[in-house]
């Protein structure tokens, strides 16, 4: 695994909607707060700037006459509606994440990309508060430039239907690209699945290295914390701290290149002003930063010592 100094960030504000664009999620607004509070952690971080991507790219993943729909206007978007805003963004959102996966193949190492809003997208169609797949999309721009197979690792609380249906439905995408969700099984179990969750992880990645995996593209999905209000409720903030240095110490030592994302979290207090209102969720993507630090500068607990913290809880 190459070495870096500084983490890599791609951000651009044209990625964030507006909170009062959208209504029943704070994901889509919620990057310039993450990017705001991580600059207050104290770590080495490059923020870099990207282009969004043009429609011929957005349909790498996606039917064209979805994507000319959506952006036109005539076509309702992840959220419902028809909202100039939120068609604006989307671009960016994607173009977000390709640039993370292409920098982070690039280089052999770890890229961010902090947007989320993704999984539920379909080849042609939108819902639960996504649009364009920019796994998918990034996962289609990797293979056509050449690589040979690929991991989704979506921790997500929720199924990743979307991107199941665009690995069916594009050409060439179903062979390279092993797909796993965690919100196939998010009805089992609950918070007595915890111990074994975390213990699939390190074995999971194990065997996407030895398929001939040469890349991970990672959804840190904040709702399965166990206030989340519409997450599958299993995993403390401890506990999903130990998820992400798990999945990052397990890529630095396999020598697998990584891009993250931030993915969903709904924990809201209406009572607070933004982005005070949606801080735990903040607190988890924080400790996501951190866990990749760890994992990529070399600083942090270890993570023999938060395991044993987080199956105490």
């Amino acid at each position: 695994m190459n070495s870096t100094k500084q983490l890599a960030i791609f951000y651009c504000p044209e990625q964030a909607i507006p909170r009062e664009a959208v209504s029943g999620s704070p994901s889509a607004a919620k990057p310039e707060a993450v990017v705001q509070s991580w600059k207050k952690l104290g770590l080495p971080l490059e923020f870099r700037a990207f282009q969004p991507l043009t429609r011929d790219e957005l349909t790498l993943a996606h039917a064209s006459t979805y994507v000319d729909g959506v952006l036109g206007l005539t076509t309702p978007n992840g959220f419902g509606n028809f909202d100039e805003r939120v068609a604006k963004s989307l671009p960016w959102t994607s173009g977000c994440f390709v640039a993370a996966a292409e920098h982070a193949r690039r280089t052999g190492c770890v890229a961010i990309a902090p947007v989320s809003g993704f999984h539920h997208a379909e080849f042609a169609d939108g819902g639960g508060f996504c649009t364009f797949n920019g796994l998918a999309i990034a996962a289609a721009r990797l293979v056509k430039q050449g690589v040979r197979k690929l991991g989704i690792l979506d921790c997500d609380a929720h199924f990743g239907n979307g991107t199941e249906d665009i690995l069916d439905r594009v050409p060439g995408l179903r062979g390279r690209v092993l797909h796993y969700t965690r919100g196939s099984a998010h009805y089992r179990g609950g918070a007595s699945e915890a111990p074994a969750f975390l213990a699939h992880l390190p074995v999971l990645l194990d065997e996407w290295k030895a398929a001939g995996v040469e890349i991970v593209l990672y959804q840190a999905g904040a709702d399965p914390h166990v206030s989340d209000p519409v997450g599958c409720r299993f995993l403390t903030t401890e506990q999903l701290h130990v998820r992400d240095t798990i999945v990052f110490q397990a890529c630095a030592r396999l020598g697998l290149p990584i891009a993250w994302d931030l993915a969903g979290g709904y924990q809201e207090d209406s009572s607070l002003p933004w982005p005070q209102s949606i801080r735990p969720v903040l607190e988890i993507h924080d400790n996501t930063l951190r866990a990749c630090a760890a994992a990529f500068l070399g600083s942090g607990k270890s993570l023999r010592s938060r395991t044993n913290e987080a199956m105490t809880q």
